[in-house]
């Protein structure tokens, strides 16, 4: 398998992530590119030129890192990132990561390409309340007052990326001086294999 992705995309590293505590290290080739120069490479497996991109054994290219995760889980061997017996609560756990994501994304692309004015729009209010709204819930949620994120699912993985992107890419957020409970989750998180070999950079 092929996946093609960048070191900064919060989407690709859930999907790498997944792969490595999958054990699918030795099956899937990193292809490394980048995603805002139409990369001829990237455009040949996913004409919306968007990673992460992961090129299946049969030829078959699979987009959206959702969706990836799902089919390496599947794949792959060890803990089940999907467990059937917690399936909606895990998927639940998932949606507000994935949300937290869009939302930290969306205002750096918007930043990029519309200054200041991004964050003074409707759209720019809009997502700045989402990220506070989204914060709060997952301070007060079920697997941050259970303290360790273990069993590891996939939840966990998408909740973990999406904070480290925060602090990262809109470093003045400062989630973590609001939402102490949920930093110390997270700095649990952060001590897993899978997490340090993918840290932003």
């Amino acid at each position: 398998m092929e996946l093609y992705l960048n070191a900064t995309s919060p989407y690709a590293r859930v999907a790498r992530i997944v792969a490595l505590e999958r054990g699918l290290t030795d099956d899937v080739s990193l292809r490394w590119c980048d995603p805002w120069v139409d990369d001829e490479a990237l455009l040949a497996v996913n004409p919306a030129s968007r990673v992460p991109a992961l090129v299946t054994d049969e030829g078959t290219t699979l987009s959206e890192s959702l969706l990836i995760a799902q089919y390496l889980n599947a794949r792959g061997n060890g803990i089940d990132l999907l467990p059937g017996a917690a399936l909606a609560e895990v998927l639940s756990h998932t949606g507000f990561g994935q949300g937290l994501i869009d939302a930290a994304f969306t205002t750096v692309i918007a930043r990029k390409h519309q200054g200041a004015a991004a964050d003074e729009s409707v759209l720019g209010q809009r997502r700045e309340r989402a990220i506070a709204r989204l914060l709060a819930t997952l301070e007060g949620h079920e697997r941050t007052r259970k303290g360790e994120p273990e069993p590891l699912t996939l939840g966990d993985i998408v909740v973990g990326v999406a904070l480290d992107y925060l602090s990262f890419r809109l470093p003045e957020v400062d989630w973590p001086s609001r939402h102490q409970q949920l930093a110390a989750w997270h700095r649990a998180l952060l001590g897993r294999e899978s997490f340090r070999e993918t840290a932003f950079a």
